[in-house]
């Protein structure tokens, strides 16, 4: 197997530069991360903190570049989807290796970057994580392992790592997500560590972790500061394993969020949809400059379509045009993507057709607009975007609800609960009237706010 010239592509200095895109800096944890020989490596570092760059792209580079046994090497970066692992991955890897140190050109449906010493890097998305059965692998990351299935690991990956005589490593990287299969896994990665070390032996186990406000600007920190609540800050730019327990909605306070709001009938009017029968819910928000403490123009909740029992799509559009029937301004829709799963839907079409027809019946397609991804983001998400626009790390007020006009997202904010294992998962069983119309909020917020920013790749070379 022909070996690589690593003087092509090793440059242990890591400068810093001006240039536009996110370069690289030093940090003595990075150092220490990128000479640690442990086999396994869990980095749940902040945000934007460079995790990603070292070990997801340049590490998988230079063991795939040299080409350190006698027979063709496989190499995997994972994330949770296969259109997360291409945006933030694969433009890169191409850009990172020399074309000269190619043994083809990139196989873009497949996603593999075939090499010149015969090894192989392939990007997977591992929201079917049995992608990586069936040939045994050398070594890889897994990015975002926290949105991860909890069998990604030990049922998927792990046996592929396990062939006798080839033993492949893996690194763990992403933000934590609450107290999930992640942090069991730093858990125990911290304990057999200490146990190594109390015997004087080498642990197969590494810890890496630093906070984001050790590479990015003090202003950048700020920034984040502004938009997300404390805990969120906390996990997503610290890097700490929060335990989401107690209220969903642990920023919601009666003596900050209730004010009396305007309602304006020739501005931009939101109505934002959970598809649910017992109840039926859809919050009312109009964006204006909310009242004191807050003085922030932001989220006014206005009113709501709220039927207790035997709702569906038609009967929670109906009350909307009831209350709002005569509204002259634009109107959005945001929601479930997915709609509901019980129903008017099951006769007569899916819940988003019904709500166009009814709506473009009474208002006109040119009054109301449509703002539906094709995914739902994940629960733990939505509740971090709203919790955010509710009272940020900042002491910053977005978001605040008329008691008049909105009684039961009232009731939602201060009586939806979490499992009490700290994942930070919605109890519904408690109360099945609870978390729908919060839900329908987080929709909304999450799709203007999002808390997780879409990654894309970021545009640098090896050397930067």
């Amino acid at each position: 197997m022909r070996n690589v010239d690593m003087s092509l592509v090793d440059n242990s200095n890591i400068v810093v530069s001006n240039d536009p895109i996110e370069v690289l800096r030093y940090h003595e944890a990075q150092s220490q991360l990128w000479i640690s020989n442990a086999r396994f490596n869990i980095v749940p570092a902040g945000r934007r903190s460079g995790k990603t760059e070292i070990v997801g792209k340049r590490k998988v580079i230079l063991r795939a570049l040299r080409g350190t046994a006698n027979y063709p090497q496989r190499f995997f970066i994972g994330a949770p989807t296969r259109d997360q692992a291409k945006r933030i991955y694969w433009g890169d890897l191409k850009r990172m290796v020399p074309r000269r140190l190619l043994s083809g050109e990139p196989r873009e449906s497949s996603l593999i970057l075939p090499l010149i010493n015969g090894n192989e890097i392939h990007v997977l998305g591992m929201d079917k994580p049995e992608r990586i059965e069936g040939t045994p692998w050398d070594g890889g990351v897994l990015d975002e392992y926290g949105n991860m299935k909890s069998s990604t690991w030990p049922e998927h990956v792990r046996p592929a790592l396990s062939s006798p005589g080839r033993l492949g490593w893996c690194d763990f990287i992403g933000v934590p997500e609450g107290r999930n299969h992640y942090f069991e896994l730093e858990q125990a990665a911290k304990r057999l560590q200490a146990e190594c070390l109390k015997k004087g032996i080498k642990s197969e186990w590494n810890v890496s972790w630093w906070p984001s406000s050790d590479i990015l600007p003090a202003s950048e920190i700020e920034a984040a500061k502004r938009d997300l609540d404390e805990l969120t800050f906390m996990q997503e730019y610290e890097g700490s394993f929060v335990n989401f327990s107690g209220l969903a909605y642990y920023n919601f306070n009666e003596n900050l969020h209730l004010a009396k709001l305007q309602y304006n009938p020739n501005e931009i009017l939101i109505f934002t949809f959970d598809f649910n029968i017992s109840p039926g819910v859809c919050p009312v928000i109009q964006m204006q400059d909310l009242p004191h403490p807050s003085k922030n123009f932001g989220i006014g909740i206005i009113g709501e379509a709220f039927i207790n029992r035997f709702s569906n799509t038609l009967r929670i559009c109906d009350r909307l045009i009831q209350l709002y029937g005569n509204h002259q301004g634009p109107i959005f829709c945001y929601g479930d993507a997915t709609g509901g799963a019980e129903g008017s839907a099951k006769v007569l079409g899916s819940d988003w057709q019904l709500i166009k027809q009814k709506l473009w019946t009474h208002f006109g397609k040119d009054q109301v607009e449509f703002r539906v991804p094709n995914a739902n983001p994940r629960e733990r998400d939505r509740i971090n975007s709203v919790n955010s626009r509710l009272y940020t790390f900042s002491k910053e007020i977005y978001m605040m609800m008329d008691p008049e006009k909105a009684p039961e997202t009232i009731k939602d904010f201060a009586g939806t609960v979490l499992q009490a294992d700290g994942k930070g998962k919605v109890d519904k069983l408690l109360d099945r009237k609870r978390g729908h119309i919060t839900d329908a909020i987080g929709y909304f917020t999450h799709r203007e706010w999002p808390v997780k920013k879409v990654y894309q790749e970021s545009g640098q070379t090896f050397w930067q």
